[in-house]
């Protein structure tokens, strides 16, 4: 498995959609999705990564006082860590909070926004993509505050265009069913989102997606993953990349900022925390799973990186799944 998939496989994405908004100039809004909104859409979810579709018109964004984003139809806007944001035509208006304009969705359908002046339209599909742990997670932190795309670009542009547009128009119209093609849609959207994001990083980038660009870091990245319960040292790993101990060490830590090792032990106890949320699993096959010969090993590791042994962590989340 490729490390891009084997990250996305481990964080549990699950998409949805929750809000058909129609807007008119001028308008502004302060919005941050919260599970009372994306219900009934979302299962228990430790984050929410929040997307804004402009069906029609033009949107802009802002997290912060960071430099607004703007979007035009057929373009996604993203919220990877699910800030507060500013949405609007006109972001220097005093914002409604989202929560006063809101209808609550009805019969299972999507809620609903209808605001402003009563000037040019915007129409937005407004989703979610809920996802398990976001700490250390490799995407989820490489990602920046906002970012958008365009879904008329790329290899999947005319498939991607015609199935999310359809879907988006199914909405408005209120049909049944289209909402659970959205919800799948979302998954893929994301997906590709992230691929397009680190196509066009910057030649001298560093971070996690970074490393999928360059071709010793990338091998290396997908060995760890593809192998992850192999007693792996830094000589062997050189050996199979194609580079010494030490210019292999030093390359990986220029792009993913820490040495192949640490990195690797931080994805055990990741893909550990994963296996022992589903519930399953002993503790000694996880442990095997993971890279570890006993477990006590494998308890010492994790209580390192969680604070708590494993049987008690995995106590403590399925208590708090099932409230």
């Amino acid at each position: 498995m490729d490390p891009l998939s084997d990250v996305l496989r481990v964080a549990r994405l699950s998409g949805g959609v929750f809000l058909n908004a129609e807007f008119s100039a001028p308008w502004c809004m302060a919005a941050k999705a919260t599970p009372g909104l994306c219900a009934p859409y979302l299962n228990d979810s430790d984050h929410i990564v929040l997307y804004h579709y402009v069906v029609e018109g033009t949107l802009g964004v802002r997290v912060g006082e960071a430099p607004p984003l703007y979007a035009h139809a057929r373009e996604i806007i993203l919220l990877p860590h699910n800030d507060v944001h500013l949405l609007g035509g006109d972001l220097n208006l005093p914002p409604t909070p989202g929560w006063k304009i809101i209808t609550p969705a009805v019969n299972n359908g999507l809620a609903t926004i209808h605001h402003g002046g009563g000037g040019e339209p915007t129409r937005l599909v407004c989703g979610f993509l809920s996802c398990e742990r976001i700490d250390n997670n490799p995407i989820l932190s490489a990602l920046p505050a906002l970012f958008k795309f365009s879904i008329d670009q790329g290899g999947t542009a005319e498939w991607m265009r015609t199935t999310f547009q359809f879907a988006a128009d199914e909405v408005a119209d209120g049909k049944a069913g289209s909402g659970a093609v959205l919800t799948k849609l979302s998954e893929l959207l994301f997906v590709e989102a992230v691929r397009r994001y680190a196509e066009t990083l910057p030649e001298g980038q560093t971070g996690w997606l970074a490393g999928l660009r360059d071709p010793f870091v990338s091998r290396a990245l997908t060995l760890l993953h593809g192998e992850l319960a192999r007693a792996w040292t830094v000589d062997d790993l050189g050996r199979e990349v194609g580079l010494s101990r030490s210019a292999l060490a030093e390359r990986f830590v220029g792009v993913i900022g820490q040495p192949p090792m640490q990195y690797l032990k931080q994805w055990r106890m990741q893909v550990a925390a994963q296996e022992l949320r589903s519930g399953h699993q002993s503790l000694l096959t996880i442990a095997r799973n993971v890279g570890y010969d006993s477990e006590a090993a494998f308890t010492r590791a994790f209580k390192k990186q969680y604070d708590a042994p494993p049987a008690t962590w995995r106590r403590q989340s399925l208590e708090t799944t099932t409230d």
